[in-house]
């Protein structure tokens, strides 16, 4: 995929505060992550559907409902 990246590295610094910490285990990469939920809704596709360049769907899913929880 060319563009596995939806965000440039300004946008994800802008973002960086507002993601939660690490505990424990490393964190799968939050650029990667967000540019599959991106990818997602953007096609409007499900879960399962996303590319494997974005990690699990399982992850991305996680994240999703994670972050929307926390209001990120």
């Amino acid at each position: 995929m060319s563009n596995l990246f939806w965000l440039t590295d300004e946008q994800m610094a802008r973002l960086r505060p507002f993601f939660p910490k690490s505990h424990g285990k490393p964190r799968v990469d939050d650029r990667r992550v967000l540019s599959g939920i991106i990818f997602i809704n953007r096609n409007g596709l499900r879960w399962c559907d996303a590319p494997r360049e974005y990690g699990p769907a399982k992850t991305l899913y996680n994240r999703w409902k994670r972050w929307g929880d926390m209001g990120v």
